[in-house]
């Protein structure tokens, strides 16, 4: 399997493994990718039921399923087929919902549906098909774009009210911000307060999930992040899936939900595929659209990452990856890494003011230019750079990524106040723009680690389950592994402790039963 294993093969369960291959399975997965050592599991087969619904396990296995292969052969031809029609259909709708622009809707149960593309019989269906070779994307993007609260005057889409800032060069620098929300409800019907869990009572105490940490252990969590997992999407993913913007998706599973999608300004009025970029808008504690999570920017969409930043008015960047992690790209290098040095990406020019290097992450102070208007905005570049893909911070201790995360709220709050009368929008400021690799795993981590410290600290409560479910109902797979859902738990208790919320967190026995056992 090492080195040529299926992309979408998740996990792999070994089960009952004797002894003499335990031992040293345990010590030659050290040295295989982390990607596919999170994958592979040994469990003996009453663990089997953590992983695989009771339902489907045969009874030998501890389950209640009658195995019968004609059957099953019979339903994987079916899949098969229906498989290919759905795919067929899937591009014909996608084009169909593109080309008339049809924005989306909630439905009742929470799926975001398109009007109109549900009215499409077979017909019509086989109609678009069969002139599927005409068919083009033309028009207005399906979505508008308004001003951002940034107060402006005049100019593409507002220019900002400047300000002078004192560089301590002998020169003050033009500093302008400007912003484009889009108008689409990211969070239909809810208002700021009501984002994250604020407003919405319920949660618990620092006390009560110190109780049911305890009460649950490490295999509890992990099976109730395992329900959670097994949920559909809640969205659809047309655009993402459109043949112009698949370049743009660093990895073909990781796509971005159209109904909470940013849209960034259209640059090519003859292609409203412009406007794509992987990234979504996510709620924080009772502020809407309070983050934007993205995936590692490629070096084909650095442009679009540095004109998302300028047009949303971001001010703090927080990267939770290296560019390079065992010898595998997983961002591109879209600042410069020296100080003093510029780049320029499409209409924007990246200065590096200042480095700061710690043991857990490093500070970078970059100047952002738009090279059309010759204005800049400073940036505030947090990049924590012990945090494996697929993984959770090591060192037994959360305090490394607790000061981080402190030190971004403390970048964002100063680079408001520094803004003074030139933001007009919520009072804890634009987008914070968070990416991993993917955008999903380590990023839904921190985000989880944040709002739910906020409310902790606002309220004296919180819940992570929920807070999970609603960061994964705006970024598609948010928290990708079961390790780093426990983790926020763990986190958020060392959190408690540290600000007095628990006098101590004491988690003896947390990980019994976690060690693989042979019947």
């Amino acid at each position: 399997m090492f080195g040529g294993y299926p992309a979408k093969l998740k996990k792999v369960l070994i089960v009952t493994a004797p002894l003499w291959f335990k031992a040293p399975f345990r010590i030659l997965r050290l040295f295989v990718r982390e990607k596919l050592r999170e994958r592979v599991h040994t469990v003996n087969a009453p663990q089997l039921g953590l992983h695989v619904p009771r339902a489907s396990l045969p009874k030998q296995l501890g389950g209640q399923h009658e195995p019968d292969h004609a059957t099953w052969l019979e339903h994987c031809k079916n899949c098969y087929i229906n498989n290919l029609q759905n795919a067929k259909l899937e591009g014909v709708i996608d084009e169909y919902v593109i080309s008339n622009h049809i924005p989306p809707i909630k439905t009742q149960n929470g799926i975001i549906e398109h009007e109109g593309a549900c009215d499409m019989t077979s017909d019509r269906a086989a109609r678009i098909g069969d002139n599927n070779s005409d068919m083009h994307i033309s028009g207005d993007p399906p979505y508008t774009c308004d001003p951002s609260p940034l107060r402006h005057t005049h100019g593409y889409n507002g220019d900002m009210k400047s300000r002078h800032i004192n560089s301590g060069d002998e020169d003050d620098i033009d500093i302008s911000t400007r912003g484009t929300w889009s108008s689409g409800e990211v969070s239909p019907g809810l208002s700021d307060e009501e984002c994250g869990g604020g407003g919405a009572g319920g949660g618990e105490t620092a006390a009560a999930l110190l109780a049911r940490v305890r009460s649950l252990g490490r295999r509890g969590l992990v099976a109730e992040y395992e329900e959670i997992r097994a949920r559909p999407p809640h969205g659809t993913f047309h655009h993402a899936k459109l043949p112009s913007n698949l370049a743009k998706n660093r990895y073909t599973d990781v796509l971005c939900y159209d109904h909470s999608r940013v849209l960034l300004s259209q640059t090519d009025p003859d292609d409203p595929t412009t406007d794509y970029i992987n990234a979504n808008y996510v709620d924080g504690y009772k502020q809407k659209n309070a983050y934007i999570c993205t995936q590692g920017p490629l070096p084909k969409t650095f442009g679009d990452f540095w004109r998302m930043v300028w047009e949303q008015g971001t001010l703090v960047i927080v990267m939770t990856t290296r560019a390079v992690e065992r010898g595998r790209v997983k961002c591109g290098q879209y600042w410069p890494i020296t100080q003093g040095s510029r780049v320029v990406h499409g209409d924007f020019a990246v200065t590096t003011e200042a480095i700061e290097h710690e043991d857990d992450y490093t500070i970078t102070h970059l100047l952002l230019t738009d090279l059309r208007r010759e204005q800049s905005r400073r940036v505030w570049h947090g990049q924590y750079t012990r945090w494996p893909d697929y993984g959770v911070p090591g060192g037994g201790s959360a305090q490394p990524v607790l000061r981080f995360l402190h030190l971004v709220r403390r970048a964002q709050h100063l680079a408001l106040t520094d803004l003074g009368d030139a933001w007009a929008g919520h009072s804890r400021g634009p987008p914070i723009v968070v990416h991993c690799s993917a955008g999903i795993g380590r990023t839904g981590t921190f985000l989880t680690l944040d709002i739910c410290a906020a409310r902790l600290s606002a309220e004296g409560a919180l819940d992570v389950r929920a807070t999970v479910e609603r960061i994964r109902a705006q970024r598609a797979h948010s928290i990708q592994m079961p390790d780093q859902y426990v983790f926020c738990h763990l986190a958020l208790l060392e959190y408690a402790v540290m600000h007095g919320y628990l006098d101590s967190a004491d988690l003896s026995g947390f990980d019994d039963d976690n060690e693989d056992e042979s019947e």
